[in-house]
């Protein structure tokens, strides 16, 4: 790209990116916005000069191979992700995780959409910075910030950290005219970085939701990558932090109504993903007896069958059973 001159602010800037005229406020943010990220961004730097415009436009660029996120939303917070973890990864890093980067965006701007009548009638929070000193598959953000307190005024300044994970959804296949339902063993990571000796947790069928996706969506995805079935009405179990003290992860956790018989468990997953899944198509009463003994210690599974626990007599009745 050449070096066309571009006043900003009596700055000279490299030449245009195609998806600026696309995506108002985009070609400020990465020309030399001074904090991008969750943070007021600030007003254009003018002492930071066409070398520094250029470095961070080349990162951006190299960091999204130039595809364009398909939403003006969706581009923009990608590209203040993208801006803030640049001390945590290289470009190239970045292009390679392009899809969990974009889900992350998707959660962002999911989170922006909610608002809970909780806390302070003030809810403010100051954030003075926010790192990210790790960036992988998942990433973890430091913040140094202030807060409103219930009792008025702000807290001191406190050092916080959070895993930051996107979204995700769990599914809990269920058959009103078996009375069976679905559940899939995998080995999982957590548990083994734990200690436990048997690393594998039995688990509702759950998957992260991309970028362009609804969560009924990656629900029914993922049902086909993990358990090779198809899903038809899908309830709403619940939507939640499984633990807001130290991660973003919001999950919803949704019943759907699929044919189970006794013979439909497997060997799923993608290979492509690492995935090996075994499932386990079993009685509602054998469920709810693993739950007792404690072999399914998985939180959105437990919470998805005592759901299931209420509402089943019902989903029974209306497949036409007694």
């Amino acid at each position: 790209m050449g070096l066309a001159a571009l006043a900003v602010s009596g700055v000279e800037f490299p030449d245009e990116d195609p998806r600026f005229a696309d995506c108002p406020g985009l070609r400020d943010l990465v020309l030399g916005r001074l904090i991008p990220g969750a943070l007021d961004p600030g007003p254009l730097d003018p002492g930071a000069g066409a070398a520094a415009a250029a470095a961070r436009l080349a990162f951006w660029q190299q960091a999204t191979g130039g595809e364009a996120a398909g939403d003006p939303a969706l581009e923009l917070q990608l590209a203040r992700d993208i801006l803030a973890q640049r001390a945590a990864a290289t470009a190239a890093d970045l292009y390679h995780l392009r899809g969990p980067m974009l889900s992350c965006a998707a959660s962002t701007l999911r989170a922006a959409g909610q608002s809970r009548a909780n806390g302070p009638t003030d809810a403010t929070v100051r954030a003075e910075s926010l790192d990210h000193p790790f960036r992988g598959f998942f990433a973890v953000a430091q913040a140094r910030l202030r807060h409103r307190q219930f009792a008025g005024g702000m807290s001191g300044p406190l050092l916080r950290e959070a895993f930051v994970a996107t979204d995700a959804v769990t599914l809990l296949p269920y058959d009103p005219r078996r009375d069976h339902v679905l559940l899939v063993e995998q080995f999982r990571m957590g548990p083994w970085i734990r200690g436990e000796a048997r690393p594998w947790l039995i688990e509702a069928v759950a998957g992260r939701i991309d970028a362009g996706e609804t969560p009924e969506e990656a629900a029914r995805r993922e049902a086909q990558e993990e358990a090779g079935i198809s899903v038809g009405a899908l309830f709403h179990v619940a939507d939640y932090y499984p633990s807001p003290g130290a991660h973003t992860e919001y999950i919803w956790s949704l019943v759907g109504l699929s044919d189970l018989p006794e013979d439909s468990s497997g060997l799923f997953g993608l290979a492509a993903e690492g995935e090996d899944i075994r499932t386990h198509v079993i009685s509602f009463d054998a469920a709810m007896a693993w739950m007792g003994e404690g072999r399914l210690a998985n939180a959105p599974l437990i919470l998805s069958l005592l759901w299931l626990a209420r509402e089943r007599p019902a989903l029974r009745r209306a497949a036409g059973l007694a």
